[in-house]
């Protein structure tokens, strides 16, 4: 048997070629990752240079002492396109490495540390003395060659360490004040799913851990057929709302949709309709004008009729079928002067109760929740050409509850670009004290942070012409950003 040896000098050589490649590759990520480090290091300085050029300027132009810098955090924010919580942090973080520890910056620049360690150094030490600060500053950061080797949570550990050598009365009254800043936050999770989190002292965090341990320790005891972490999930839920069963919501959810998907399965499909059959009524979402309901519609091919996806508010994008499960199975038919209530389909009868312990509808069951849930129906009209939304005006300064429920669902969230927090006012775009009118074309939804920001001197925004409600502010720089409201669910022209 002969073996070719130009052959295997080639495949050798093919090898040897790759593994340096892949080398080179993990030498250019590193490099990448050091310039990135670098980046950060450089915004920064910037970032803190702006801030007292700023305070100075406002300083100047007489603004009171208690408010310098205001407006100073979101314009960090927007430029970093991030949200105003965010632009926040990063604003504290850039003050402190540039004015209290050097080695920490210096570290962020030679890239042996990233952002997010750096600010891990400036949280920890943010309860010692400025003297303390920077001798832990020192001592972790001034060793480049310790500090490279260090993870998170070592990093946090020696700092942690050091700082209640130094001071240990700053520490545990760190603790102590940490009390203060407990609270529940609310944000969307993937598969129309939310995280509800609560930030709580260590012992009560632990009981309410314990307690719903062991009441799905009973329960699975007594043969639930639900998982543990299902049943302290529910169990939570049963004990927060006061409901008897998790799955009977009681409170107000805004969910937005085209008559195509509420009634999909329902009504005739459009064009589908055989001889004889009753006409569709109005659509409960657009005009009445058949010609306006066929321009509002758009043309998505691949998109079946009905499976337009609804709009959740505070959530996001929803599937359809979810959003009719949601309010067919809503319940009994609502009642109220104002005549609005909406029995859902499948709810005229009483179904058949399936008693599985765990209250959820399974597939294929219609298991009727708490005949107290009520089911409202309120109508968007949309403009016939664009599908712009549209609204009533009001001569008062004060948002009303009508119009202010109309922004919420036009705008869903904070209309400041990169926010994306929940909103909290309802301001006028135009001043109201500048003449501006309270209607849907002058009010914006905006978060507390940004509404703020908003108002220090040098700031403006203005309406702007569009298919879609859009917004361009302007801030003190003379950078402009535009925000346009997000599209609301519409129609789908089927040919």
């Amino acid at each position: 048997m002969s073996v070719d040896t130009a052959d295997l000098s080639v495949d050798t050589a093919d090898f040897s070629g790759e593994a340096e490649e892949r080398a080179r590759l993990i030498d250019e990520i590193r490099g990448l990752e050091e310039l990135k480090c670098a980046a950060a290091a450089a915004q920064a300085r910037a970032a803190a240079a702006f801030d007292v050029s700023t305070r100075k300027a406002q300083a100047r132009a007489g603004v009171k002492q208690d408010e310098l810098g205001r407006g100073v955090a979101g314009q960090v924010a927007l430029a970093r396109r991030v949200s105003p919580h965010a632009g926040a942090r990063l604003l504290g973080l850039a003050r402190i490495l540039s004015t209290e520890m050097p080695h920490t910056l210096h570290a962020l620049s030679t890239g042996v540390i990233n952002e997010w360690r750096a600010t891990i150094l400036v949280k920890e030490t943010a309860c010692l003395s400025r003297e303390d600060r920077a001798r832990v500053d020192e001592v972790v950061a001034g060793d480049l060659a310790g500090l490279e080797q260090l993870g998170d949570r070592k990093l946090t550990a020696r700092i942690k360490k050091l700082s209640y050598g130094l001071d240990p009365h700053s520490v545990v009254n760190r603790s102590s004040k940490a009390v203060a800043d407990r609270y529940v936050s609310c944000r969307p999770a993937p598969d129309t799913m939310t995280y509800v989190t609560g930030l709580l002292p260590v012992t009560q965090g632990v009981g309410v851990f314990a307690a719903l341990t062991r009441e799905a320790d009973r329960l699975r005891a007594a043969g639930d057929s639900r998982s543990r972490g299902q049943i302290m999930a529910d169990t939570l839920v049963e004990r927060v709302t006061g409901q008897a069963r998790a799955e009977d919501v009681r409170v107000e959810v805004q969910l937005i949709m085209t008559d195509q998907t509420l009634l999909h399965g329902i009504l005739p499909e459009p064009g589908g309709a055989s001889a004889g059959s009753r006409e569709a009524p109005a659509s409960p979402g657009v005009s009445g004008d058949p010609a306006a309901t066929a321009a509002s519609d758009v043309l998505v091919p691949w998109v079946p009729p009905g499976a337009e996806p609804a709009v959740l508010a505070g959530y996001g994008i929803v599937p359809a079928q979810w959003a009719r499960d949601l309010i067919r199975n809503a319940g009994s038919t609502g009642t109220g002067s104002d005549n609005r209530g909406f029995q859902g389909a499948g709810a005229g009868s009483e179904p058949n109760r399936q008693d599985n312990h765990n209250g959820w509808r399974s597939e294929g069951s219609n298991i009727r929740p708490d005949p107290r849930t009520r089911v409202w129906l309120r109508r968007l009209y949309t403009a016939p050409d664009t599908g712009r939304l549209t609204a009533m005006d009001s001569r008062a300064r004060l948002v009303p509850d009508g119009l202010a429920r109309f922004i919420a669902a036009r705008d869903q969230i904070c209309r400041m670009p990169w926010c994306g927090a929940p909103i909290r006012h309802y301001d006028h775009i135009k001043p109201f004290r500048e003449g501006g009118q309270t209607s849907a074309e002058n009010i914006q939804g905006l978060c507390e942070a940004c509404n703020q920001a908003k108002e220090a001197p040098g700031w403006s925004s203005r309406d702007v012409p569009a298919d879609r409600h859009t917004v361009e502010t302007t801030t003190p720089t003379g950078h402009v950003y535009r925000s346009t409201a997000p599209p609301p669910p519409r129609p789908v022209l089927r040919r």
